[in-house]
């Protein structure tokens, strides 16, 4: 396993750590250090999401796992961020309150996603998944909302307004890439038997 992969996987391995200092957090809120606790691992988690994409390019070191585990560590950490972030909302020592709508909008993306990728696994369809400017821009606001909630910035709103804009956007481009190939697999001849 290459280092790129590495600090993939610790982006996994800090999840578990940063919903623990999250709910502690929310029932002892008069313990400010968990406060920065929280900050720190999303923090690193923001970082290494940044590095490991560099190391992988310097290093020449993209791979299937890659491809696959570096979007994985984003989605399990921003989805695990989002769901604890609202349902806490009310007992963490942050001034502004996540919206159960940026919530809808985030975790409705991720499952359409999911679901598109399991009817392709089924058809044995196979479809490139890249990265695109859009995804990369939904991923950045996905990030920035949680940081700026963190960091009780008086922009939050603005941020997570962005952040659903381009959810939305990315989700959109993503659905109809996947019913162009639905629609190039299903007139192929053979494509039913």
């Amino acid at each position: 396993m290459g280092f790129a992969n590495k600090i993939s996987l610790s982006r996994i391995l800090v999840i578990p750590f940063f919903v623990a200092s999250l709910i502690y957090s929310a029932r002892n809120p008069g313990t400010p250090q968990f406060k920065w606790l929280v900050l720190f691992l999303f923090l690193f988690a923001m970082i290494t999401d940044f590095l490991d994409g560099i190391i992988a390019r310097i290093k020449k070191e993209k791979t299937s796992l890659g491809r696959i585990l570096d979007p994985l560590a984003d989605k399990l950490l921003l989805l695990n961020a989002f769901i604890w972030v609202y349902s806490l909302r009310n007992n963490l020592p942050f001034l502004y309150k996540l919206p159960l709508i940026v919530v809808l909008v985030v975790i409705s993306r991720d499952v359409i996603i999911l679901l598109g990728i399991g009817i392709f696994s089924f058809l044995k369809i196979e479809v490139c998944i890249k990265p695109n400017i859009w995804g990369k821009l939904t991923t950045f606001f996905q990030m920035s909302t949680i940081l700026s909630i963190f960091l009780d910035f008086p922009v939050s709103e603005y941020i997570w307004n962005l952040a659903c804009l381009f959810t939305i956007i990315s989700g959109i481009l993503y659905i109809k890439r996947g019913v162009t190939a639905l629609n190039v697999f299903d007139s192929k001849p053979n494509s039913h038997s």
